[in-house]
Parts: structure tokens; C-alpha cells; sequence
């Protein structure tokens, strides 16, 4: 028995198969894509009209006179005259049946003050204004050694190493003889070297009352904490200066973050800060910023500072990587839509404006703070404009082609939140109402003074604006002022009607 194996013949049938499902996948979605942004206009009467010209289905920008084949061998579209023709460019035109088909959802531009959050990475270290270098204070021996191993804890009082160093017997003998002279002045005198070489006042106390030298001086832990640094081992002869060992303390430890420059403005001392590990991303820990490095990272182009957080239950360790939030202050009342409606580019950001009425376009925007849910529109939108947050890459990418990606009218006379309250008396038509919302998206008519054109809008109405026999269809009259960014009506009439 032997085992097949696929042949060339094999693997040359199933490419050709890859190649046209391909093709046929590719006509399928190029169909689609025209029939959303062509036929939506033309279906009715299609055949009355006389083609304008006739565009490949995959590139809008091969164009003929008449019906043919593009250079893939797919057929020609026709492109027909639209009842929008003199629109500005980029502008969109969709049936509501396809808009609905394509799930087509849209979200007012409204005013809020965000809070800044910034998300950074830091790394834990120990909190230098705790350390603990030991080092001797006379020459001699390490006879033997009680903490052997990096990383060990030790107590407060622990013993750390036994010393033998002839200055210290000769400094205990300069005692002994002081004492049996009788004189005050050398005892005293003595006693403040053996301290200043820092023999532990219980070595001094047992020399006092044995009167019998200690040939060997141990000396002990001043605090807490575990041992970072080791440099010493038994039998080494160490003199003033050499770095014996460091005590480190894990009680409170310090975390070094970054910012990018953009951002560096907005770190403070004392600003308060969440620190979570991937680890344990159920649990916070709170700390504040306690310093601020000076001088920017040259190559990195960050900011580092640094935080205090207490460590009581020992989980922080250091040299672990760490996610570090920091929450500013409220920032001031900007114009924010949902994040989801910002379409980000390497060359600009954009939203789909939809204009009411089937009728969409891409405009320019320039972001400020963007959060989980929102982001700061800083130019190129006004409060109530309606953007596209569902289905907008598709809308987009068809108003892109020719879009001059600016807005089609004007913006108001003043932007400015905190100058007088600015109002208007127009025409509309309920589209719907939400009684129990107290607010209404009414297709408003063109507002001259502001340079506004007729668009549909989303009101609130003022408290005391009696709304009960309010319905949808509805022709009315009515005046509305911007408060904080929001369009509040009033009052209204009805039209034909008080």
C-alpha cells in the first residue's frame, strides 16, 4: 500500500477555484457598494434618465461615455444625474431603505466638561529615602556573617555581622584604663569614640559592667526590611567606605511613570493616582504624585515622575511593571461626540455629518481629549450636529472621494459658552417626541442671522414649556436659546393654531 499525495494538477485547480471565488466576491461587494450609493437615487426612474457617464464598479475613477467592459473585464456602471447634483462636494444621498438596511445610527454633538485621564506604564522600585547602607567605621575582619543571601528579611535589632577590628580593642582599653584612673574626663571622652565608631551601646554597657574586652563586636539591624545588596562574605577585611550591604524597606514603595510631552503639562505634586497590575487587575492601590524629574527623556521625548504607595500587605515588588492612571482636574466645557464616530487617519480626523433627510457628508474635525466614551471636538462641528456612530466607514468612504471635508454653513456669530444667551425663532416639524425626556428632534427651518440652512435637530424643552398635547407630524413655531451648548425651547405655537 502506498499513500496519495496531491498533484500539481491538484494544487493548479484549486488556485484557479481561490481565484475566481475571489472574483466573484469582489463583484459581489462592488455591486453592492453602487447600488447602495448609485441606484439609491435612481431606482425609481432609472430608465427615463439618460446615463451621465459610466464608471467601473471597482474604481469610480475610470470613466467612459458609454457601456463597456473596465480594465478587470467587469461591466460598466451607468451614473445618472442626481436631484442633488448642485450639492456641495461630498455630499451623500441615501434612500431611507438603505440606511436603515445598513443600520445607519447617528448621535447629537453635545457639550460636557471631561475629566483628562492619562494612562501610563511605571515600574516599582524601592523607596530610596529608605535605604540602609552599611558600612564600618573601622578596619578589620568579618568573622562571621548572619545574613548570607540577597532578598532575606531582617527585623529591627537582627544581628547583621561579627567584626574584629584592633582599633575597637584598643578604644575599649582606653575605657578600661579611664576607669581605673578614675577620671571622668577620659571616661567620658572614651565612651564618645567607641560610640562615634558605632560599637551598639549594648556592647558598651556589658563592657562597663564586665570590664572585660570583647575581642569580636557584633552589630545589629537599625530597621526593617530585606537585603538588597550584599557585598561582603566571612573572613573579608573591610575599612571605612567599603559597602558592606543595604537594607531595603518594603513597606512604602515608589513607582517611576511617563507621559509623552503632549501631556506633561497636566502631571501636578500631590495629583492623585490608581496603580492595578495584570496580575491583580481587580485590585487598585492609591497613591499621589510626590515628584516631577526635571528634564524631559531626550530620546524618548516622555516626562518621568515619581509616586508613594504604602505596601503594608508586601504584593507591590520591585522592578515590577505596573499601569498607572491619572485623573485631572475637570478640564473645561468642550463639544464632544461619541468616540465611535471619530474616523482617525494619518493625514486628519473626520466625522460623517448626517444632514436629515437621506444626506450625509464627511467633515474635518480637530480632536482634544478623547476618553473611553467620548472626544473633544475642538473645531469643525457646532452643538447639535448630528454624526454618524454606526455604518459611517462606508458613508465615508464614498463622500471622501470628492469631499472638501468642510462645513456647509458657517458657524455662529459667537461659540463663546460663557457669553449672552443667544436665541432664535424658526419653523419646524415634530420628526418625534419623548414627553418624558422633555426633548424632540424637529426639522427646523433655515436660520438666517447664523447662516444656518434647514436641518433636523435635537431640542430640550425649558421646565415650565407645556408639552402634553405635543405629536409627531406636528407643524410649529417656536423660539429656542443655547444653554450651555444645548438648544432649550422656550415656547412654541402651533401653526394655525395659539
Amino acid at each position: 500500500m502506498h499513500s496519495s499525495s496531491p498533484s500539481k494538477s491538484d494544487y493548479r485547480s484549486g488556485l484557479k477555484l481561490g481565484l475566481i471565488a475571489g472574483f466573484v466576491i469582489a463583484l459581489i461587494i462592488a455591486s453592492a457598494y453602487f447600488f447602495i450609493f448609485n441606484s439609491s437615487e435612481n431606482n425609481a426612474d432609472s430608465g427615463e434618465k439618460t446615463p451621465l457617464y459610466w464608471v467601473a464598479p471597482m474604481d469610480p475613477n475610470f470613466r467612459r461615455d458609454g457601456p463597456g467592459l473596465s480594465p478587470m473585464g467587469m461591466t460598466l456602471v451607468p451614473v445618472y444625474e442626481e436631484s442633488g447634483a448642485n450639492d456641495e462636494p461630498g455630499t451623500v444621498r441615501i434612500k431611507p431603505h438603505i440606511i436603515q438596511n445598513l443600520g445607519v445610527k447617528s448621535a447629537y454633538a453635545k457639550t460636557l466638561s471631561l475629566p483628562r485621564q492619562i494612562n501610563t506604564v511605571g515600574y516599582i522600585k524601592y523607596n530610596e529615602n529608605k535605604l540602609i547602607h552599611v558600612h564600618p567605621r573601622v578596619e578589620g575582619w568579618i568573622e562571621k556573617l548572619y545574613v548570607k543571601t540577597e532578598g532575606v528579611a531582617v527585623e529591627k535589632g537582627a544581628p547583621l555581622y561579627e567584626l574584629y577590628s584592633p582599633e575597637l580593642v584598643n578604644a575599649q582599653e582606653e575605657l578600661l584604663l579611664a576607669y581605673q584612673q578614675n577620671n571622668r574626663t577620659l571616661i567620658h571622652a572614651a565612651q564618645s569614640r567607641l560610640l562615634s565608631l558605632k560599637m551598639p551601646k549594648s556592647n558598651l554597657n556589658t563592657l562597663k559592667k564586665t570590664r572585660k574586652i570583647q575581642r569580636s563586636v557584633t552589630f545589629y539591624a537599625q530597621t526593617s526590611g530585606v537585603l538588597d545588596m550584599l557585598n561582603v562574605r566571612e573572613g573579608v577585611f573591610v575599612k571605612p567606605g567599603t559597602a558592606m550591604m543595604t537594607l531595603a524597606s518594603l513597606e512604602d514603595i515608589w513607582v517611576e511613570g511617563e507621559v509623552f510631552e503632549q501631556n506633561a503639562h497636566h502631571v501636578e505634586v500631590g495629583q492623585p493616582l490608581t496603580l492595578t497590575l495584570n496580575a491583580q487587575p481587580e485590585k487598585l492601590w492609591q497613591g499621589q504624585v510626590e515628584f516631577i524629574y526635571p528634564a524631559m527623556d531626550a530620546n524618548m521625548r516622555t516626562l518621568r515622575f515619581r509616586a508613594s504607595f504604602p505596601n503594608i500587605d508586601h504584593q507591590l515588588h520591585p522592578n515590577m511593571f505596573t499601569q498607572l492612571q491619572l485623573d485631572t482636574t475637570a478640564a473645561q466645557a468642550h463639544l464632544v461626540v461619541p468616540k465611535d464616530a471619530v474616523i482617525r487617519t494619518a493625514q486628519q480626523d473626520r466625522v460623517v455629518l448626517a444632514k436629515g433627510n437621506g444626506v450625509f457628508k464627511s467633515v474635518a474635525v480637530k480632536l482634544g481629549n478623547v476618553t473611553r466614551e467620548y472626544a473633544e471636538i475642538l473645531s469643525g462641528l457646532l452643538p447639535g450636529d448630528a454624526v454618524v456612530v454606526a455604518a459611517q466607514f462606508l458613508i465615508d468612504s464614498e463622500s471622501s472621494i470628492n469631499s472638501d471635508f468642510l462645513r456647509i454653513s458657517p458657524p455662529p456669530q459667537s461659540t463663546d459658552l460663557s457669553a449672552p444667551i443667544q436665541s432664535a425663532e424658526v419653523d419646524g416639524e415634530i420628526v418625534s417626541v419623548d414627553k418624558q425626556a422633555r426633548r424632540a428632534e424637529i426639522h427646523r427651518g433655515p436660520i438666517e442671522k447664523w447662516g444656518r440652512d434647514a436641518d433636523t435637530v435635537l431640542f430640550e424643552f425649558a421646565d415650565d414649556v407645556d408639552i402634553s398635547d405635543l405629536a409627531q407630524g406636528e407643524a410649529i413655531r417656536f423660539i429656542f436659546e443655547i444653554r450651555d451648548g444645548d438648544f432649550v425651547i422656550v415656547s412654541f405655537d402651533k401653526k394655525g393654531g395659539s
